[in-house]
């Protein structure tokens, strides 16, 4: 996979996130929300037949809704979209590396757990100092 393609893809879902804000059609992350389950069952779907290009085109429609979800959510001040691959390259970086030094992946996954719950107990304290 070529890097430039995930970048281009993620410009035509900003376009269309413009657009959608000018649209009766969104209601914001909720209607991506609701088309990714859609797009999951077609997915299931296409599991069952020998049909590989229409597979690859429902993991597309699934893939294209996440971003929008994403960046509807953005949108809606709810995260940050560079924070939320941030946290996921880190997440399974240090998942891999674990498993690589001979760490369970429920074990990483336990320690990552321990510390995002504690960043939520620092976020809830300062929320309260407000």
């Amino acid at each position: 996979m070529n890097s430039q393609h995930l970048i281009k893809l993620l410009d035509v879902a900003r376009q269309k996130n413009m657009i959608d804000q000018d649209s009766e059609w969104s209601n914001g992350s909720e209607t991506y929300l609701r088309e990714i389950r859609l797009e999951l069952d077609e997915v299931q779907e296409e599991l069952g037949s020998d049909r590989n290009c229409y597979l690859e085109e429902e993991l597309g429609d699934v893939f294209w809704d996440y971003l929008n979800l994403l960046l509807a959510l953005e949108q809606e001040g709810k995260i940050s979209l560079f924070r939320v691959f941030e946290r996921a390259l880190v997440k399974y970086s240090e998942r891999i590396d674990g498993i690589q030094q001979g760490s369970s992946w429920s074990e990483v996954k336990r320690q990552q757990k321990q510390r995002l719950a504690e960043e939520q107990a620092v976020e809830n304290n300062k929320a309260e100092l407000l």
